[in-house]
């Protein structure tokens, strides 16, 4: 029997956005999947539910795919593909696969010889970097910073030392309630004349795009809401 396919489903990055950024290929592929590997079951069957292509999102299997899954739970997962049946995978937010747990089993699924379906979609990264007029032919993405005070400080550093000498735009994430204590960090441990970009609740209804250097953002007040955001800076 031939095997299934491994398709890659964005999710929205804001909530309310699914008509505004899923695309129509994603609405005309979902209704031949009816397996999914999931970063958040939860999620997912919301998600789902607001598309409005299921009659009924009970019928639907949904697996737990996140960054606690072992690589010995893999083969199990991928039980329908080895039958013929198509999966898709969802993540929490965004492209699966990228600062994403999905990027395991596409891994698995290379190295059984299964066809893959990237699907386009919102990346919060990418819109981050499309917008922030920083290097877009040199950058690299660090995920989480260290978040004890002293070693974030010489992380932020020792980025934008590497910045310089690459010439690469720098791009994190932070936890929301974390925002404003990592802008403190970045403007107080980088140059003045780095380029800082901070790109809030992309495709949302607080979405906030702003590149200064950094000598300007000391000398402004930038409180934000608790709400998911991108950091990219670019050492000139």
């Amino acid at each position: 029997m031939n095997k299934g396919k491994l398709y890659l489903i964005p999710n929205v990055i804001a909530e309310g956005t699914q008509q505004f950024v899923i695309t129509p290929q994603v609405y005309a592929t979902l209704p031949s999947i009816r397996h999914f590997l999931v970063e958040d079951v939860r999620n997912a069957r919301r998600y789902l539910s607001n598309l409005k292509i299921y009659e009924s999102i009970e019928a639907l299997d949904f697996q737990l795919l996140n960054k606690d899954t072992g690589s010995e739970s893999l083969p199990t997962l991928f039980d329908p593909i080895f039958k013929g049946i198509n999966i898709g995978i969802i993540s929490e937010a965004g492209a699966p696969g990228v600062a994403d747990p999905g990027a395991v089993a596409v891994n698995f699924a290379h190295a059984s010889g299964i066809q893959i379906v990237p699907l386009v979609g919102p990346s919060s990264l990418l819109l981050a970097l499309m917008a922030s007029g920083l290097n877009g032919q040199r950058f690299a993405f660090h995920g989480y910073l260290p978040i004890e005070a002293k070693e974030c400080a010489k992380a932020i550093r020792n980025l934008e030392q590497e910045s310089r000498q690459k010439n690469q735009t720098q791009i994190f994430i932070e936890t929301p309630y974390r925002n404003n204590y990592l802008i403190q960090l970045l403007v107080n441990n980088l140059r003045n004349e780095t380029m800082l970009s901070i790109a809030l609740d992309l495709t949302g209804p607080e979405e906030r795009i702003k590149t200064l250097p950094v000598k300007q953002w000391k000398t402004m007040d930038p409180l934000l809401p608790k709400a998911p955001a991108v950091f990219l800076f670019l050492s000139i």
